[in-house]
């Protein structure tokens, strides 16, 4: 059987393309295979078109605004994961505009297909003092105790993304002081982030005990499994999930708040805002390509902005004396009950 011209370069985009020229991680390769997987699902449920017969010709910007529309209806996703379903396909003909220059038109009814506006949540982030409740939840009379305390002081003190930590082999630990962890984010965009004395410490044992001959194991996965195979992001999301119910449990955080491992970065990095670290130097730390990501922090941060107000200069507002009828007790809960 003949591949169809959207076989042919959507195989190229993924296989050559994405991975090649464009330099894109794995788990970016992977992302956008997920999102035209659900594309063809969509095409061959929904339109009966089958993927071994689908054509470029066929795909168009009503398609895939049905496409869209179907993932938050027939799928229950959210808005944030239509927008990120639709900006794998806006790539997609981004590249496409050169490589089928016949389509262009096509391909610019798609390119303008708008993201749809989601709802921003409040940016969710623990105390000091649950965070350090938090840490004390691993039995470290055990090895795997001793392994989750480690791994958890890590993925706070670097700030690092999930994947970044699962990804972390003994090669990318200097212990030679100052301790250094090499991270490998987005883009393959490689950062050394220096961790605290405590961490080191609790490195420095972890290794040792874990894999004597550490310094010659450069390419062994840093945290494992029992299975002797490196801890996946739901590995990781599951064990901070058992220690996060133990806090709950104890009072120590409360029921409501979710904690994912993404809220251990933010919590880090709302930590050195609080404690008058520059966003420049947070920036950094964090891997961000833009000083106007971290600046979220600072807007999340209400202390932070209230203390900021009072030191930039006096209100120039006079202050002024309660009146009469503030200090009438009598006539202030007569003005409360009104009505009652």
């Amino acid at each position: 059987m003949k591949p169809t011209d959207f076989a042919i370069q959507l195989s190229r985009y993924l296989g050559t393309y994405l991975p090649g020229q464009s330099g894109c991680s794995t788990n970016t390769v992977f992302s956008y295979r997920d999102a035209f997987s659900l594309l063809l699902i969509y095409c061959k449920d929904e339109l009966r078109l089958p993927p071994h017969k689908l054509t470029l010709e066929q795909i168009d910007r009503h398609l895939v605004e049905g496409f869209l529309q179907w993932l938050e209806t027939g799928r229950n996703c959210s808005v944030a994961t239509r927008n990120n379903r639709l900006a794998a396909i806006h790539a997609f003909y981004t590249y496409l505009q050169y490589e089928e220059p016949r389509f262009l038109e096509r391909c610019q009814e798609i390119l303008s297909i708008p993201y749809k506006k989601a709802q921003k949540k409040t940016m969710s982030y623990l105390t000091l003092d649950e965070m350090q409740a938090l840490l004390t939840q691993p039995d470290v009379r055990t090895a795997a105790g001793r392994r989750d305390l480690t791994m958890l002081s890590l993925l706070y003190d670097t700030g690092a993304r999930v994947q970044e930590l699962a990804d972390l082999t003994l090669g990318d630990v200097r212990l030679s002081s100052p301790t250094v962890i090499r991270l490998k984010g987005k883009g393959n965009k490689v950062r050394l982030v220096p961790v605290m004395t405590p961490t080191e410490k609790l490195l420095r044992g972890y290794l040792e005990e874990h894999d004597p001959n550490y310094a010659v194991h450069h390419g062994y996965p840093l945290f494992c499994n029992r299975d002797g195979k490196k801890l996946t992001r739901a590995g990781i999301a599951y064990i901070l999930k058992k220690y996060v119910v133990q806090a709950q449990s104890l009072g120590s955080i409360p029921l409501q708040t979710v904690v994912s491992p993404h809220v251990l970065r933010h919590s880090k990095a709302m930590h050195l805002l609080q404690s008058g670290v520059n966003l420049i130097y947070i920036r950094d730390l964090l891997g961000h390509a833009d000083v106007s990501t971290t600046e979220v922090y600072a807007r999340a941060d209400e202390r932070f902005k209230r203390e900021a107000l009072m030191l930039a200069y006096p209100s120039p507002s006079p202050e002024t004396e309660e009146t009469a009828w503030q200090k009438d007790a009598d006539l202030i809960d007569w003005l409360k009950n009104l009505g009652k």
